[in-house]
């Protein structure tokens, strides 16, 4: 295949990733996948929590496609690839910038990135996985918005969100 098609798969599957996770996060983390997913929203003992299992299922997956599109079934390892970008993006703003589980200890102060650090702290408003808001690891839906809708499902209930866990 051409590198414009390998290029063109990879961003697609990096950026599909993005819908693909926020759909896995509202409707398997937050409903019969709620096991695993529960540790996220508790206080964390140890290093690891049981949610750190989806990253695990979901870079076999990957390893997989990398490996059948080394194979001949081209462009899987293309699609493979942008699955393991997104992994990475993941583990950069999700573990490092939202729950600072290894030595990135930047507190966004402006744009982009702190809106996505606002947004992740109005899902973890809520205790439980009913009534959460903003679902996705890299998009970040307006402030506001996320507010309204908090303020909507739980009628004036909720309060400050709390510091994420580290």
């Amino acid at each position: 295949m051409s590198p414009l098609v390998n290029t063109l798969v990879f961003l697609s599957t990096l950026a599909g990733m993005e819908v693909f996770s926020a759909l896995v996060h509202r409707h398997v983390m937050h409903g019969w996948g709620w096991g695993w997913h529960r540790s996220h929203h508790e206080p964390r003992t140890g290093r690891f929590e049981r949610n750190d299992l989806y990253a695990v299922v979901f870079a076999a997956i990957a390893i997989v496609l990398i490996y059948l599109g080394t194979r001949g079934w081209h462009p899987l390892e293309w699609v493979g690839a942008g699955m393991t970008g997104y992994g990475m993006l993941y583990f950069i703003a999700h573990d490092g910038l939202v729950h600072r589980r290894w030595l990135f200890r930047h507190a966004p102060r402006r744009g982009y990135l702190k809106r996505l650090y606002q947004a992740h702290r109005m899902h973890h408003a809520v205790q439980g996985r009913e009534g959460c808001v903003s679902f996705g690891f890299l998009w970040a839906p307006p402030v506001d918005r996320l507010k309204r809708e908090l303020q909507r499902l739980h009628g004036g209930r909720v309060g400050r969100t709390r510091e994420p866990r580290s």
